[in-house]
């Protein structure tokens, strides 16, 4: 698995620290990690971005980013109000290719959701993920809605003949709801495909110490990490 891409459900469910969380538990196991992402929306050339903020809390990974456009808009609509070129799926997949033969692992982080359109003809995340081959993660909120957005995209991909290699909860309360507590055993089941992971919520907020010392526990072994779904589900019910 040198590449894989990590979408969401959507917007603010906890996408860029879950990269970051894979980045930290990879290199906690000894590999080397590059973060691209491919269109940054919302942030100016002055300002730190999302790949910025996974090295902050993961460490030592080489970051990569294809364009930023200023307003926080879908990467095709960003790119069209500034008057910049767009990002192209081609440009994805050879970025990331280019970075995978220097490094054990990329992690390739979308905007929004699955089919956020990347420029005017329609070119989106999972048609980088295509021409690349790679397996997708997909980051979903742990409350009530999650479980029809979570099937809608691995329905997607499933179409699309790309590999879903899991689902990570991207913020876990302290004092989850009725609704969360049975979306940990629904999830893999509309989803077709593992439960890899839970961050807790507020996970970005540590320090970066704390969070690179913590986040293997957040994941499963495919991720490099230590988080048992079964055992997680018993406490969380209990």
């Amino acid at each position: 698995m040198p590449v894989l891409v990590i979408t969401g459900t959507g917007t603010e469910v906890g996408k860029t620290v879950t990269t970051a969380a894979v980045a930290a538990a990879a290199l906690a196991a000894g590999r080397s990690v590059a973060v691209l992402k491919p269109a940054q929306t919302g942030v100016r050339p002055d300002e730190r971005g999302d790949a910025d903020e996974v090295a902050r809390l993961a460490g030592a990974v080489t970051t990569a980013e294809l364009a930023r456009y200023p307003e926080p808009l879908a990467p095709a609509t960003a790119a069209r109000r500034a008057g910049l070129a767009p990002v192209r799926p081609h440009q994805v997949a050879e970025a990331a290719q280019k970075l995978a033969a220097e490094h054990d692992l990329v992690l390739v982080e979308g905007a929004g959701g699955l089919l956020v359109r990347f420029d005017e003809t329609g070119g989106t995340l999972a048609d980088a993920a295509a021409l690349l081959g790679a397996p997708v993660l997909v980051v979903a909120p742990a409350g009530l809605g999650t479980l029809n957005a979570t099937e809608l995209t691995a329905r997607e991909l499933r179409c699309r003949q790309l590999e879903l290699l899991g689902v990570v909860i991207g913020s876990w309360p302290a004092s989850p709801d009725l609704a969360m507590r049975c979306n940990v055993t629904d999830l893999p089941e509309v989803a077709g495909a593992p439960l890899l992971g839970a961050l807790p919520a507020g996970a970005g907020a540590l320090s970066p110490a704390a969070f690179r010392a913590a986040a293997p526990g957040w994941l499963a072994p495919r991720l490099a990490g230590s988080w048992e779904a079964q055992a997680f589900r018993a406490r969380e019910a209990a």
